[in-house]
């Protein structure tokens, strides 16, 4: 037992703390279950076919987390469409990705789970940037099969 350290104060909330992170890191602890992973110097997401995003930024402004929703079209057959969440994690200059892809006429269960898995994957990443991620609830009703017969008064 180290009785030096006894006398000191607490660490002030303001202490910087270093952790060494490096893009392998990242990937296993955040995108373990993504379809693709990569790291680049740029990012990978095409602003046009961006349909939603989610962003936290450090204090510095130099490291960031972006989940972003994309859409578009298959290369080798137009018809069919991909969906596309992807996480970026930018720590200073280096971006580490991970995207959680399906076709676009995929079952909703498939949907729901890449929708949680990235949701998730986020949530854990803006801890990185000591942020918090707060979901709002979203009530979905269902739609009707028939219009209901209007009323009238008499």
């Amino acid at each position: 037992m180290n009785h030096d350290l006894d006398d000191l104060p607490d660490p002030d909330w303001d202490s910087p703390l270093r952790v060494r992170l490096t893009p392998e890191l990242i990937v296993h602890a955040l995108m373990e279950n993504a379809s693709a992973v990569h790291t680049g110097w740029q990012s990978c997401v095409d602003e046009e076919n961006a349909v939603l995003q989610a962003q936290a930024v450090d204090d510095s402004g130099d490291n960031a987390v972006r989940l972003v929703e994309q859409e578009f079209a298959d290369e080798q057959d137009p018809e069919a469409g991909w969906h596309d969440w992807t996480l970026e994690v930018r720590i200073g200059k280096i971006i580490t990705t991970g995207h959680w892809q399906l076709r676009t006429n995929a079952p909703p269960l498939d949907w729901e789970w890449h929708a949680e898995a990235a949701a998730r994957a986020f949530e854990r990443a803006c801890v990185l940037l000591g942020r918090r991620v707060r979901r709002g609830l979203l009530v979905e009703e269902p739609m009707p099969r028939d219009l209901p017969p209007r009323s009238s008064r008499h």
